[in-house]
């Protein structure tokens, strides 16, 4: 893991007017899928202080937006994290789950939840390169368990916790 960002790039918290910088990338970086509906701005205003960008001068390299569960005192959750394909396998997404991750302790969660599309087969891997375990789910895509109609019908989703 990386413990500091490599030259030239900075890390600050969210705000409301990144909306449509994260908005313009989402499709290219997803390999041509649009889950740009993943994220209203309301994210970017109520989520800001628990929300993070990663800049390369005024270029967008990666963001993570994630929460502190209002109703589960102990959860943090982890919504959208996107890292610009050329800068994948760089430790940028890790060094965002940590910065998450620091925050959810001073605030004393100490479980993380996110989820991924089953067909994401990188963000799986990812997921369970640091440490996330896939939590049990009412099916089985590809040898992965899934739960069926997430967000909505046809909408399977792999669930992740770890404990931190």
């Amino acid at each position: 893991m990386i413990t500091e960002l490599p030259k030239g790039l900075t890390i600050r918290n969210s705000k409301p007017s990144d909306h449509k910088r994260i908005i313009s990338v989402m499709k290219d970086w997803w390999g041509g899928r649009d889950l740009t509906w993943m994220l209203p701005k309301l994210f970017l205003v109520h989520f800001c202080d628990t929300s993070f960008i990663i800049e390369k001068g005024d270029n967008l390299m990666a963001f993570l937006i994630g929460f502190l569960s209002q109703s589960k005192a102990n959860e943090g959750y982890i919504h959208l994290v996107g890292v610009h394909p050329n800068y994948r396998g760089v430790g940028l997404g890790e060094f965002l789950y940590h910065r998450f991750f620091q925050i959810c302790k001073k605030n004393n969660r100490d479980t993380i939840r996110a989820c991924t599309s089953p067909v994401n087969k990188g963000s799986i891997e990812f997921h369970k390169k640091i440490g996330f375990n896939i939590l049990k789910g009412d099916a089985e895509v590809d040898g992965v368990q899934v739960s069926l109609d997430y967000n909505h019908p046809g909408d399977s989703k792999v669930l992740f916790e770890i404990k931190i």
